[in-house]
């Protein structure tokens, strides 16, 4: 398998991952909650690598760490994907159905450039493309 972004489908890491935990016996480990508690860690994990960067400055602050943080984020996925397993949730169309109910919740013409959240903007027509 290519392990590029765009050669390499959801199923497709899901269906790896399933077989790295299944060599490991970890499977009883992967429970909803405890997959839940692993994802917030390693959400932790990589944000502890930005920690006290200056917002203008570089993103991490320390060039040493810009390969931890591709580990951080891919060990986001990893617990993602596993929750997503065996919650049998499917990842790809819960995107696609977020997406659309965000678009709902913020039309372009009411929130383009807009930070506020749906229910802080007012109904302002003066917002343009």
């Amino acid at each position: 398998m290519d392990w590029q972004d765009d050669r390499c489908t959801i199923a497709e890491i899901k269906e790896r991952l399933k077989h790295f935990n299944q060599e490991r016996d970890w499977e009883q480990y992967h429970g909803p909650r405890n997959l839940a508690m692993a994802l917030s860690v390693e959400a932790g994990e990589l944000l502890e690598l930005f920690l006290w960067c200056k917002d203008d400055g570089p993103q991490p602050a320390v060039a040493s760490r810009e390969e931890r943080v591709a580990e951080e984020a891919a060990d986001v996925l990893i617990c993602l994907l596993n929750f997503c397993t065996q919650s049998k949730i499917d990842l790809s169309a819960a995107v696609a159905k977020k997406i659309e109910k965000n678009a709902q919740k913020y039309p372009v013409e009411k929130v383009f450039g807009r930070m506020e959240k749906h229910d802080e903007y007012e109904d302002d027509s003066s917002v343009q493309r």
